[in-house]
């Protein structure tokens, strides 16, 4: 009796450089890992510049590894590592902006206590 195989439809995107984002289906038969969806898309073979040192993948935000079993659906990212923390870009927005002319209390009415806007 013969088995049928189930194709897995998977999206894989890629974000090589801020603001440009590199999204594609790809159909593989079931059970397929993460690497198998990578090499589907042909950016590792058509010369694209995808070095797989530099990325970490994930699996609908979820950091996984290279050999890990997709499932229907799958949304495959690979991601680039920050150039920034978050937290020190915010922290010199606030320090460069100042704090009068930020936030929710920004327009207080003269004499009125701190914290109240009205």
């Amino acid at each position: 009796m013969a088995e049928s195989v189930k194709a897995l439809s998977l999206t894989v995107a890629m974000a090589p450089a801020p603001r440009q984002v590199r999204e594609q289906v790809v159909c593989l038969p079931s059970p397929a890992t993460v690497m198998q969806a990578l090499r589907a898309t042909g950016w590792l073979e058509a010369g694209e510049g995808v070095d797989l040192n530099r990325y970490t993948v994930s699996v609908w935000g979820r950091r996984v590894g290279w050999e890990q079993v997709l499932r229907e659906g799958d949304r495959i990212e690979l991601c680039r590592a920050l150039v920034v923390d978050p937290k020190v870009a915010r922290r010199e927005r606030f320090a460069k902006q100042g704090a009068r002319g930020t936030g929710l209390f920004a327009r207080r009415r003269p004499g009125a206590a701190a914290g109240y806007g009205a």
